[in-house]
C-alpha cells in the first residue's frame, strides 16, 4: 500500500521490478502522485494490479488519465476527499469523465465535495458492483440538497454501506428516501449538520427505513449548525428500542459502524 509521501519515486519502477510477489497495489492519498510516479508505475515489467486509487488533489491529470487507462479495468476503490470545491474544477470533471470511461468495476465510491452530475452516472455504470459508499458533503447546504435529489434513483437494490454526511432538510430527506424505496442497506449511517431544530427528521426516517425494515445497521449523527452540539440516535434508549422492534440495530456512528478508506482496505484486503 502507497500512502501519503513516497520519496522513492525516481527507483519505484526498479523496486516495483524486483519484488518476487506483486499481485496489487492500493494507491491512498499519495502525496506524490504526480507525472513521474505514475509514469514510474505504469513501466513495471512485472504485471500487478491497481486496487484502490484515493486522492486528495489532482497534480497532472493527463496523468491520472493514463493510469486510470491501463489499470481502470481492474480498479475495485476509488475515492476522492477536496477541501475546498472551487479547486480543480475543470480537472475534476476531466477526471469523472476518465473514471466513465475506463473504470466499470468499482465497489468502494468515496466522494467529497462532490459538486458534479457525473458522479450519478459513475454510480449507475457501477450498479452491478458498488457496494460501498461514502458522500461527505457537510458543510454545503445547496449541493447536499441536490445530493439528496439525485442519489436515490441510481443506487443498486442492494448495498453493505451507505455513508452521507450532509447538511439537508426534511423536504430533500424524503425525496432521497422514496427514490431509494427499493434498495437496501446492510449499513446506513448518517450525519447532518441541523440548520433547523424543528424539522421532525426522524419522524421521516422512520417511516421510510423503519417501518419498512430498509436497514440492517444504523446510525444517525446530528449536529447542531450553531453550537456544533451533537446527538446521537443511539444515545435515546427509547428510539433505540423502537427500531429493535422492527430489525433495526441502533449502533455508535463512530465507535460501530464508521468506515474510512484506510480500514477498508485493511479489512478486506491486507
Amino acid at each position: 500500500m502507497v500512502s501519503k509521501k513516497f520519496y522513492l519515486v525516481n527507483i519505484l519502477q526498479e523496486i516495483f521490478d524486483q519484488l518476487n510477489v506483486l499481485d496489487s497495489i492500493h494507491i491512498l492519498y499519495c502525496d506524490s502522485l504526480n507525472s513521474d510516479f505514475v509514469q514510474q508505475i505504469i513501466k513495471v515489467i512485472k504485471p500487478f494490479k491497481l486496487i484502490s486509487l484515493f486522492i486528495d488533489e489532482i497534480l497532472h491529470v493527463e496523468s491520472l488519465q493514463l493510469l486510470l487507462e491501463k489499470f481502470g479495468d481492474c480498479l475495485e476503490n476509488f475515492g476522492f476527499f477536496f477541501e475546498n470545491d472551487t479547486e480543480f474544477i475543470e480537472q475534476k470533471q476531466q477526471l469523472f469523465k476518465f473514471i466513465m470511461k475506463y473504470c466499470k468495476r468499482i465497489r468502494y465510491f468515496g466522494l467529497g465535495l462532490p459538486g458534479d452530475n457525473n458522479i450519478y452516472s459513475i454510480i449507475k455504470n457501477n450498479q452491478h458492483n458498488i457496494n460501498y459508499l461514502t458522500i461527505d458533503y457537510n458543510d454545503c447546504i445547496d449541493l447536499s440538497s441536490i445530493v439528496l435529489q439525485n442519489l436515490g434513483q441510481v443506487l443498486p437494490p442492494k448495498l453493505e454501506y451507505l455513508s452521507l454526511a450532509l447538511s439537508f432538510g426534511i423536504i430533500d430527506l424524503e425525496i432521497f428516501l422514496k427514490n431509494s424505496q427499493n434498495t437496501f442497506i446492510k449499513k446506513l449511517l448518517i450525519k447532518n449538520i441541523v440548520l433547523d431544530r424543528n424539522e421532525k427528521t426522524l419522524f421521516c426516517i422512520k417511516k421510510y427505513i423503519m417501518k419498512k425494515e430498509r436497514v440492517k445497521y444504523l446510525a444517525i449523527l446530528d449536529i447542531d449548525v450553531y453550537t456544533r452540539d451533537e446527538i446521537e440516535l443511539f444515545c435515546l434508549k427509547d428510539e433505540v428500542n423502537e427500531f429493535k422492534l422492527h430489525n433495526i440495530i441502533v449502533q455508535s456512528y463512530y465507535t460501530n459502524l464508521y468506515i474510512n478508506a484506510y480500514n477498508y482496505i485493511k479489512d478486506n484486503y491486507l
